[in-house]
C-alpha cells in the first residue's frame, strides 16, 4: 500500500487573528451600526460640540427648542393637577406649600411654552439654555420639599411615605428626559451633572446617602440613566447631522441648496438689520456653459461646476456661505464685508483662479455684487436680484468681468486687479440691457 508523503500534503492556514478582528470591526461598522457609519471625525464630533459645523447649529437649535416646548406644555397641565394628592395626603399646611410649589413649577413650565423668537447670533445657545431651565425644574422642586417635610419621619403614612419616593425620583426623571435631545456625550454630562448633585445632596438631607445599600442602587441607575442619554442623544444628533447634510447640500457640488441657503440669508439679512451691520451677495454665473456640455459632454460641465466650488471655497472667509442658485448659478452671501472690500474680494478670487477646460484654457464667471447699506436695500430679495442684475451687466459688457456696488467693472485677468478704463467703468454704470445667456 502506498505511502502519502507528508511534506506534499497542503493545508489550509489557520485563519489570522488580525483578520478576524478586521472581519469583526466591519461587521460592527457597516451592519450593526448602519446606516450611521460615522467617521472618526465624525465620532470626535459626537463625543464634543465643538467640532459640530455651524450651518448644522440652527436646525439642531429648532429640535432642541420645539422639545422642550412640547414637553414643557405636558407639564404646565399635569403638575398643578398633580396638586390634589399634596392636599389630599398631607395636612392643610403642609398640603398647601406643596401644592403652591407646583403651581410655580407649572408657571415656570409655562414660560418655556411661550413662543420666544429664535435668537439672531447664538440660536443653539439659546436652545440649550431653555432644556436646562426645563430639566432642572423636577430636581429643584425635590429639594425645596425638603424644606417642608422630612421624607424619612417615622409618622408618615403609607400613602404619604409613596408620593415622597417618587418626589426622591424626580432628578431621574430630568435625566431619563435628557434621552430625547440631540446632544453631544459632553453636553449630556455637563448637563447630568448638577441634577446628580441635587439628587444626592437632598438625599443627604434627608438621611438616605448615609446607608449605601439603601441609596446605593439609586445612583447606580442615575448612572445607567446618563449613559443611556448619553447613547441615544449621540444616535440623535449624528442621524440628525447625516440628513441636514443631505438635505441642505446640493449633491453635485456640496454648496448649499438653494432652499437652505434662503432660510440662511433670511436670518443673516435679520441679523444685519437688527445690528445694522454690512451684509453683502456676489452673484456668480459660469461664462459659456453650454459651450462646455456641447464641446466637451456633461461629465466635463459637472466636472466645471464642481471645480468652480472649490476655487470659490477657498476665497470665501469661514463665516460667508455659498449657495447652488440655480444651474450653473451661484451666490456667495458676505457678512460683515462692507462695499469698500469688495474689490479686494475679488482680487482674491482671481488669484485663486476658477478653474481650467480640459484643453488647459482657463474657466471665467460674470460677477455682480450688491451690499445692503452701500445699495440702501429693504429686503433680502432685494439685495439677490440687484446683485443677479450686475452679473447680467458683467455679461453684457464681454464676460469676466466684476460690477461692483460702486459702479466698477473689473476685469477678471490674473495680475490685473486695478481699475479698467474710465470707458468701461461708465458703461458698467449705465449697463442694464438685455440679459446675456
Amino acid at each position: 500500500m502506498p505511502r502519502l508523503d507528508d511534506s506534499r500534503m497542503t493545508h489550509a492556514p489557520a485563519p489570522h487573528r488580525s483578520s478576524l478582528w478586521q472581519r469583526l470591526r466591519e461587521h460592527v461598522l457597516h451592519d450593526v451600526l448602519a446606516p450611521s457609519h460615522a467617521s472618526g471625525r465624525e465620532m470626535l464630533q459626537l463625543l464634543l460640540p465643538s467640532g459640530r459645523s455651524a450651518n448644522i447649529r440652527p436646525y439642531i437649535a429648532g429640535a432642541i427648542t420645539a422639545r422642550v416646548q412640547l414637553l414643557s406644555l405636558v407639564f404646565a397641565l399635569l403638575v398643578p393637577l398633580w396638586a390634589v394628592l399634596d392636599l389630599l395626603l398631607f395636612e392643610p399646611a403642609l398640603g398647601l406649600r406643596l401644592a403652591g410649589l407646583r403651581l410655580a413649577s407649572g408657571a415656570v413650565f409655562c414660560m418655556l411654552v411661550w413662543p420666544f423668537p429664535p435668537a439672531l447670533r447664538h440660536p443653539y445657545r439659546q436652545a440649550l439654555t431653555l432644556l436646562v431651565a426645563m430639566l432642572m425644574v423636577p430636581p429643584l422642586f425635590y429639594l425645596a420639599s425638603l424644606n417642608f417635610v422630612h421624607y424619612a419621619s417615622p409618622g408618615l403614612s403609607e400613602g404619604q411615605r409613596l408620593l415622597l419616593h417618587i418626589y426622591a425620583l424626580l432628578p431621574t426623571l430630568s435625566l431619563a428626559g435628557l434621552a430625547i435631545f440631540p446632544l453631544s456625550a459632553l453636553e449630556t454630562m455637563l448637563i447630568a451633572t448638577p441634577i446628580i448633585a441635587i439628587a444626592v445632596f437632598g438625599a443627604s438631607l434627608s438621611g438616605e446617602s448615609h446607608r449605601l445599600v439603601g441609596y446605593g442602587p439609586s445612583l447606580w441607575f442615575m448612572a445607567m440613566m446618563v449613559g443611556v442619554a448619553a447613547f441615544s442623544g449621540m444616535g440623535q444628533l449624528h442621524y440628525m447631522e447625516t440628513l441636514m447634510r443631505a438635505a441642505t447640500l446640493d449633491a453635485l457640488t456640496g454648496a448649499r441648496t438653494r432652499r437652505a441657503g434662503t432660510e440662511e440669508l433670511q436670518r443673516l439679512w435679520q441679523l444685519a438689520e437688527a445690528e445694522d451691520r454690512d451684509l453683502g451677495v456676489a452673484f456668480f454665473d459660469l461664462d459659456h456653459f453650454k459651450r462646455i456640455n456641447d464641446t466637451w459632454g456633461h461629465e466635463r460641465g459637472d466636472a466645471a461646476l464642481r471645480m468652480l466650488t472649490r476655487q470659490l471655497g477657498r476665497s470665501l472667509r469661514p463665516t460667508d456661505l455659498l449657495v447652488r442658485w440655480g444651474g450653473e448659478e451661484f451666490i456667495a452671501v458676505l457678512p460683515d464685508m462692507p462695499a469698500s472690500a469688495q474689490a479686494e474680494f475679488v482680487q482674491r478670487l482671481v488669484r485663486e483662479g476658477f478653474g481650467t477646460h480640459p484643453d488647459g484654457t482657463p474657466v471665467t464667471v460674470s460677477i455682480g455684487l450688491a451690499e445692503r447699506r452701500a445699495d440702501r436695500l429693504r429686503n433680502w430679495e432685494e439685495l439677490v436680484d440687484l446683485a443677479d442684475h450686475r452679473m447680467y451687466a458683467a455679461k453684457q459688457a464681454g464676460r469676466h468681468r466684476a460690477l461692483l456696488c460702486d459702479g466698477r467693472m473689473l476685469l477678471l485677468e490674473p495680475h490685473l486687479h486695478g481699475r479698467q478704463p474710465h470707458a468701461e467703468r461708465r458703461k458698467a454704470a449705465a449697463g442694464s440691457g438685455t440679459p446675456v445667456a
